[in-house]
């Protein structure tokens, strides 16, 4: 017996019976009808007064009724429109909800418009590495991906992209770049699944380059202003490259920890403040004033070792080499993860509030004297060493 209707009344009965493909091919109605299928659950003939006739299964997802549209009856026959409606209750069985996903699937647009609205809506909002993000996705993904409807993209398609970009490291950031996205997408119902998932990432070891003696004194006079700042600061090489001359006071560069206009925060945001000594003073006007943007100098930094026959480095690889500095300098671990404002789990944490700022001084005016001390067989003046 049909479940009464909210307001008490009776429901109209059910109209269900056995269908047959003749009874579907001749059945014409004066009003709109809906016949149910006695073999089939879930599966329903609509009729039209104009002749229109269409299959429709309807199923229960989180206890709500959902509709979904099979096709035209004059096309499909009942056989198919069986199969198709029990697929569809497999589909629900399993967890799944094949009217979002088949709502999903229609308004997607193209993955250039869906990296686009990733971008505003959600990554500038909640990503201080956008800019970088972007790039990827620009170079690597966008000249095979840009037309193509962002749902119509395969696992395969996913794979195929990390091939064709050769260095390992690139690749995983590509391919965490499109996951992003595309975990943005499905959360907003844009796209039923995320095709990166179930892609293997590259396996990767963590760089442990740290230039020698020799290759600082190489490489100096041939850096720019940034990737000398990143040696003789230790900080990240984008912070470095964000560097606001308003963040400059009393030899001491503020860093706040939260994205504030251009400045992109700090990776762990938290507030940091990092001691200029004189070399590294005299080099912040020139790296204001070429207003570079992003990470600092990547692809100059490798122009310029292959230039000179180095190994690979890169602009981390001087933040490396100058935190190292401090420890071989004497000045202990500690001392270098204040400096390079690495968040620690010790509970000493949480009660030594002392600023450390005379030796805080001391450890970047001796790294300093250190950095010069390498460069100073190939110059006569540590001021033109600089410049």
């Amino acid at each position: 017996m049909p479940r009464p209707r909210q307001d008490g009344t009776r429901a109209r009965p059910v109209n269900r019976r056995k269908l047959t493909d003749l009874f579907v091919q001749s059945r014409k109605t004066i009003s709109r009808e809906m016949i149910w299928d006695e073999r089939c659950p879930g599966l329903a003939l609509s009729v039209r007064p104009t002749g229109k006739k269409a299959w429709k299964v309807v199923y229960r997802y989180q206890r709500r009724p959902r509709w979904l549209h099979l096709g035209d009856a004059r096309v499909i026959g009942l056989a198919d429109a069986r199969r198709l409606a029990a697929r569809v209750m497999l589909d629900v069985a399993e967890g799944k909800d094949p009217v979002a996903e088949r709502r999903a699937e229609r308004d997607s647009g193209t993955f250039a418009e869906l990296a686009a609205q990733y971008i505003e809506l959600y990554s500038k909002k909640h990503n201080k590495s956008w800019k970088q993000a972007e790039k990827l996705v620009a170079r690597y993904l966008l000249p095979k991906w840009g037309k193509m409807k962002a749902s119509a993209i395969t696992r395969t398609d996913v794979r195929a992209a990390m091939i064709r970009i050769e260095a390992p490291i690139v690749a995983n950031q590509v391919l965490a770049s499109a996951s992003a996205i595309f975990t943005w997408a499905t959360k907003q119902e844009i796209i039923a699944v995320n095709p990166c998932n179930g892609v293997d990432r590259n396996p990767t070891s963590d760089r442990e380059r740290v230039l020698s003696d020799a290759e600082v004194a190489m490489l100096w006079p041939k850096l720019n202003p940034a990737l000398k700042l990143i040696l003789l600061t230790g900080q990240r090489p984008g912070e470095v490259a964000a560097m606001k001359r308003e963040h400059i006071v009393d030899g001491w560069w503020q860093m706040l920890g939260k994205p504030q206009g251009d400045w992109p925060g700090t990776k762990n945001g938290r507030d940091h403040r990092v001691w200029l000594s004189e070399p590294a003073l005299v080099l912040i006007e020139n790296h204001l004033k070429e207003k570079r943007t992003g990470k600092a100098s990547g692809g100059f930094m490798r122009k310029t070792v292959a230039e000179l026959g180095i190994e690979r480095a890169t602009p981390h690889d001087l933040r490396r080499t100058c935190l190292t500095s401090i420890t071989r300098l004497g000045f202990g671990r500690d001392a270098m993860d204040r400096i390079a404002n690495h968040r620690t789990s010790s509970v000493t944490d949480v009660y030594d509030r002392h600023g450390y700022e005379a030796e805080d001084k001391r450890i970047i005016a001796a790294v300093a004297r250190h950095v010069l001390s390498l460069v100073e067989g190939t110059t006569t003046s540590n001021v033109v060493a600089l410049r």
